[in-house]
């Protein structure tokens, strides 16, 4: 069970009017759909799941929109693909342990490209970016090793 391809097909961002108010994001993944994709090595061939998707970003109230849409090739035993398969044409449902390893491959690739589109039509991250806050690093740092210290001393009082 691997994934072993990933392709965007379709990159869309679009900026509709400048800032006025508070802007809210919203991100939402779909598996559009689920497709039938072996793999041939050689002389091997290797059964797989080709999975559609799409990744919207969408700033509001109607601001701007990211869209990434693109397909992820997944790798297993033709029992697993097959019911895959069976499973997606029943309900439009997938097994939770695929779906979260697919998903979050997904997310990986998409969360990267959205911020790089965003950047390039000056929109603010889609996703929260890390920050650090500098007051409070090298005072907690310096707290913890005056503890450190503290209890390092009064170990070895209570030794002698």
């Amino acid at each position: 069970m691997a994934i072993v391809g990933f392709e965007f097909f379709k990159i869309n961002v679009e900026k509709k009017d400048i800032v006025k108010n508070t802007i809210n994001i919203a991100n939402n993944i779909g598996i559009i759909d689920v497709e039938k994709n072996d793999l041939n090595v050689g002389n091997t061939k290797q059964a797989g799941v080709k999975f559609i998707f799409e990744y919207k970003s969408s700033y509001e109230p109607d601001f701007a929109t990211i869209v990434l849409g693109g397909s992820i090739i997944y790798l297993s035993d033709e029992k697993t693909v097959k019911d895959v398969l069976d499973r997606w044409k029943a309900n439009k449902q997938l097994d939770k342990e695929i779906a979260g390893q697919v998903i979050n491959s997904i997310l990986a690739k998409c969360n990267i490209q959205s911020i790089l589109l965003a950047n390039a039509v000056n929109l603010p991250p889609p996703v929260p970016m890390p920050k650090v806050n500098i007051d409070k690093g090298p005072k907690a740092a310096k707290k913890s090793a005056a503890k450190s210290e503290k209890s390092d001393s009064s170990s070895k009082k209570a030794k002698n």
